[in-house]
């Protein structure tokens, strides 16, 4: 048998702050790998160790720039071809992922594609956390196991003991998302509807709700801008609150993101590190991801549930 059946966990070159960490919670070190770059910018990925036979995780977030998404897609190539058993890509950020419908005509739907390159490849398992829509996972025709942020943020708000605790969702579509929050923590929830004229741009923001004399969280699992989050926060204090604060798992934080955030009324940002963060910030606290997805890597190689990570089973 030999080592039929190992477990081995590489990293891609943008996501190995976080990999390394995976794989210590895991009790592994991470496999030998090296990417090479032509001086034209073409990716050259390659495993610097034996793959044969092996149950093969690849880590890597698909933030932009678009070669993090094809150093990936070559990654689960190169491990096909040396004889994986069985490739599990973890994609902490799954890029192009706001793209998941057409919302105007003659736009692309950038998640399909992305699925497909993925199917194409010949990926046998997907990992990520937090997808920006549920949906994107049928669009894989294969086991995706999107896990929970709030396993890792409902611990940390339960600890902040607010006294007033207050759910918020900075849009409409994030409802849902806000409404699990709420229910962890045994707290109310309010909506801001806002309405966009374009794209990172809001025009108009309402609340709908009381949160006079509440210790609000807004909840939303993408922050790229900040401009929404921001202005629901101001909108939110001016409204009566005693104290405003986000979370948010991906942290694009592009354009003045840093500024908007240092500039606004929001207590703290709490982020994870899904995407490293360009700049230290003082608001900004980031709460890691590395050690559930060790979690679920080892209950995947044991063929167990991966639902009882999830915070509603403990």
């Amino acid at each position: 048998m030999g080592s039929f059946n190992t477990v081995k966990i590489f990293s891609g070159s943008q996501s190995e702050y976080l990999a390394k960490d995976i794989a210590r919670y895991y009790g592994k070190e991470l496999g030998g790998y090296t990417l090479r770059k032509f001086s034209d910018g073409e990716l050259s990925p390659s495993f610097e160790e034996s793959i044969r036979g092996c149950d093969v995780f690849l880590i890597q977030s698909t933030f932009p720039p678009a070669d993090n998404l094809m150093e990936l897609l070559l990654m689960v190539d190169a491990a096909r071809r040396a004889s994986a058993h069985y490739v599990t890509v973890v994609i902490p950020y799954f890029g192009y992922a706001r793209q998941d419908r057409k919302d105007k005509p003659r736009v692309a739907i950038a998640a399909k594609v992305v699925a497909n390159l993925l199917t194409a490849v010949g990926v046998d398992r997907v990992m990520t956390i937090d997808l920006h829509a549920g949906q994107i996972q049928g669009f894989l025709d294969l086991p995706v196991d999107h896990l929970e942020g709030t396993s890792i943020f409902v611990p940390y708000i339960k600890s902040l003991n607010l006294k007033n605790l207050l759910i918020a969702s900075p849009d409409v579509g994030g409802a849902a998302r806000a409404r699990n929050f709420a229910k962890f923590l045994n707290a109310d929830m309010i909506l801001c509807d806002k309405h966009r004229k374009r794209a990172n741009e809001i025009a108009s923001m309402q609340v709908i709700g009381d949160v006079e004399g509440m210790d609000v969280v807004l909840v939303d699992d993408l922050i790229d801008t900040g401009g929404t989050l921001c202005k629901a926060a101001e909108i939110i204090m001016e409204k009566g609150a005693t104290s405003v604060r986000a979370i948010s798992t991906h942290a694009i934080m592009s354009g003045k993101a840093h500024e908007n955030i240092a500039n606004s009324v929001l207590e703290e940002l709490i982020v994870t590190d899904t995407i490293p963060l360009k700049q230290q910030n003082e608001k900004i606290r980031v709460l890691s991801v590395a050690e559930i997805f060790a979690k679920a890597i080892g209950r995947i190689r044991d063929h167990e549930s991966i639902s009882s990570l999830f915070i509603n089973s403990q």
